[in-house]
């Protein structure tokens, strides 16, 4: 598998916003949001070949439970289901990060971190623009997800212009809980997210969604590797 990183760190977003996790960064992505922090993980080629028993003993040099597959875009790698399954053999806790593009079935993930990406991801080059919008969004593939995994939904959110949109996607999905959708704000910096904060919290009381916090922007200024 090619490995973009392995760090040490909090989990920034989501309901496990907070826990100390080891993270597993694969290299690659089909999608090229415009506002997307690890463009540095676009590439296939961007990262370094580990077997996964090599990914499994980085890991299991910290004896922190929690592991969190990212990228990239993990799940257009069929490797990450055998990868899940020896860390789930040494006991650990897993979470995937995905734009819910792409579905394998049986990998033992305890929470399938889902980040759908709405119009406001369009690049603004054409050429980019145009591949990306044939595959942000697969309401097939995010409903097969939501059926058979453990998930959250996740929202990045520009401001309430955004809410028709999210509100098309649960409804269309068809089995989405409310529950667990939450909403964050687009923000590359600690800036940005203290002035968007509000109004993405005043969105959230509105619709009933929880609030996702961005704790690496937050604390870290999105520093990578933090």
């Amino acid at each position: 598998m090619k490995v973009n990183e392995i760090f040490y760190s909090l989990q920034g977003e989501g309901f496990l916003a907070g826990m100390p996790s080891m993270f597993v960064r694969l290299a690659g992505c089909p999608l090229r949001c415009r506002w997307c922090d690890t463009k540095y993980a676009w590439s296939e080629d961007a990262g370094q070949d580990r077997t996964i028993a090599e990914i499994v003993e980085a890991v299991c040099k910290s004896h922190c439970r929690f592991v969190v597959i990212t990228g990239g875009e993990p799940m257009v790698n069929f490797e990450i289901r055998q990868l899940a399954h020896e860390l789930k053999a040494a006991d650990r806790h897993i979470t995937i990060e995905t734009a819910g593009i792409a579905y394998i079935p049986d990998v033992p993930c305890d929470l399938m971190s889902i980040s759908p990406k709405l119009s406001n991801s369009v690049p603004a080059e054409a050429e980019l623009a145009a591949v990306h919008e044939d595959s942000r969004l697969d309401l097939a593939v995010l409903g097969e997800l939501i059926a058979n995994y453990h998930y959250q939904v996740k929202f990045v959110v520009d401001s309430v212009n955004d809410m028709p949109e999210i509100q098309e996607v649960i409804e269309q999905t068809g089995n989405i809980n409310p529950d667990m959708v939450m909403l964050m704000p687009q923000a590359a910096t600690r800036d940005e997210l203290s002035s968007r904060s509000p109004v993405v919290a005043e969105i959230c009381k509105s619709a009933g969604f929880a609030f996702c916090q961005r704790l690496q922007v937050l604390l870290w200024n999105n520093e990578r590797g933090t």
